[in-house]
């Protein structure tokens, strides 16, 4: 007997061959019945059986012409052939039109239940083995690209926990993917109709963060025209992604704290609590509980947020990735430009895999943007790589990669008098700094802000600033 109740098509012109196998059938599983091979098709499209009986003599047209039609249709169900005259060529012909067996005119019905219940096991494992496959070999998942064993682990993560209510901590170098990991979480979740916000604690001014989160009422504050949601009530019935959450203050994360315990918050300068349905997905690029330890960060505030932690993995760590990422986005951006950029070399590629990425995905994005401006042709050399990728993390040329030849040391500098240092004013120094530390990181924020030892909102407050055409 089958595990489960199975749906059997019989596809019999017969009617006493009919109403034999009907009568064995319906100890079996659910059965249907179509005297014609037109009828069976319509059937089968329409109910999507698991298992298909087909008499080999009908009334339109043959069984196997019944089958060759269903597999065009897609009906994706085990097939086995009904006949009065066995032979070896029979048998054959059957399974080239896809039956996975075939019985013998008359039939017993123990030997009609083993051979539904092998056909319809058989295709089970063979959907099964398609779905593993294809997870196991997924180049594309919600915006990431990449096939690497470890990205294949961040697909499955994301996908276990999406379904979950649990909130969703990710760590990762910058530069990885950690919002659009936070992205994939959503629309792989139940919320997946619900708002998505974004909120990246480290380019708000403390002291505008709370009112970012929670609102405000007017009057709360100067400037304060009018009452605002915050991204706490934008992200009611969806996901709340708080990015670079390391840096909020202290005193931010017990008005967090609060707010993840209960659902509910107050507006700044309000007096009413307000209860939201929100996931909260967070991320950061250091290591949580070092910063736990540190002090700078609540244990009681990590505890509730990193309930499930997924670690996206550095590009220097996913092998072939970087060249399927890189051809990605030589297509988009040649499409932008308006080039004729259709890949790269292979010297090219083995500059681009044998180089680490600091600056993860992101670096290799201004990359290649980079070389689309700059240059033309249908295929990316080494050549037109930055001098820094021609060379491997020892220092020596990359495999394949044009050699860069080292320049001559200059003529020791004639003794001159020690001049006075430039005196400019501050503002345009702490400019020149900031824009120089910027530059030598790819324009990643926070580990420009590293490098200054400064906080990453300063840097963002500055850049903000001297947009708007002040000096600081």
């Amino acid at each position: 007997m089958l595990s489960a109740t199975p749906r059997i098509l019989l596809v019999e012109d017969t009617p006493t061959q009919a109403e034999v196998a009907k009568a064995m059938l319906r100890d079996i599983g659910a059965v249907r019945h179509a005297e014609t091979a037109s009828a069976a098709l319509a059937l089968a499209a329409e109910w999507q059986p698991d298992a298909i009986l087909v008499d080999i003599e009908l009334p339109d047209f043959s069984g196997f012409e019944l089958m060759r039609r269903l597999r065009a249709e897609g009906v994706d169900a085990a097939m086995i052939v009904l006949t009065a005259h066995g032979s070896v060529n029979m048998a054959v012909e059957a399974m080239r039109e896809g039956a996975v067996d075939f019985l013998v005119k008359p039939y017993a019905k123990a030997r009609l239940a083993v051979t539904l219940q092998n056909a319809i096991e058989k295709r089970a494992l063979a959907s099964e083995l398609r779905s593993v496959k294809a997870q196991l070999s997924r180049e594309r998942f919600f915006g990431f690209i990449g096939a690497s064993p470890a990205m294949q682990a961040v697909y499955r993560t994301i996908e276990s926990v999406a379904p979950s209510k649990a909130n969703v901590f990710i760590t990762g170098e910058s530069g990885t993917g950690k919002e659009l990991a936070a992205e994939a979480v959503h629309k792989a979740s139940p919320r997946a109709r619900g708002p998505f916000i974004a909120l990246n604690c480290g380019a708000i001014p403390r002291d505008l963060l709370e009112s970012e989160i929670f609102g405000h009422v007017k009057g709360a504050f100067t400037g304060a025209t009018e009452n605002r949601i915050g991204a706490a009530k934008a992200a009611d019935g969806g996901t709340l992604f708080l990015d670079e959450i390391g840096e909020m203050p202290v005193e931010m994360q017990v008005k967090l704290l609060r707010f993840v315990q209960t659902g509910g918050f107050t507006p700044v300068g309000g007096t009413r609590n307000e209860k939201v349905d929100v996931r909260f997905v967070c991320a950061t690029n250091r290591d949580p509980l070092e910063e736990v330890q540190a002090g700078r960060f609540r244990e009681d505030l990590y505890y509730r947020l990193y309930v499930i932690p997924i670690e996206l993995p550095p590009l220097r760590e996913r092998g072939e990735d970087v060249l399927a990422i890189a051809r990605q986005v030589l297509a988009q951006f040649t499409r932008e430009e308006g080039k004729a950029f259709q890949g790269f070399t292979p010297d090219a590629e083995a500059a681009l895999l044998a180089y680490p990425w600091p600056g993860n995905v992101r670096q290799l994005q201004n990359v290649m943007r980079n070389i689309v401006v700059l240059h033309q042709g249908e295929a990316v050399t080494a050549a037109m790589l930055p001098p820094a990728l021609l060379r491997s993390p020892g220092g020596r040329p990359a495999a394949e990669a044009v050699p860069v030849p080292e320049p001559a040391p200059p003529p020791p500098p004639a003794p001159v008098m020690a001049a006075e240092p430039e005196v400019i004013p501050l503002w345009q120094a702490e400019k020149r700094l900031i824009l120089a530390a910027l530059k030598q990181t790819c324009d990643d924020v926070p580990r420009a802000a590293a490098m200054l030892e400064v906080n990453p909102s300063t840097i963002y407050r500055k850049l903000q600033a001297w947009r708007a055409g002040e000096k600081s």
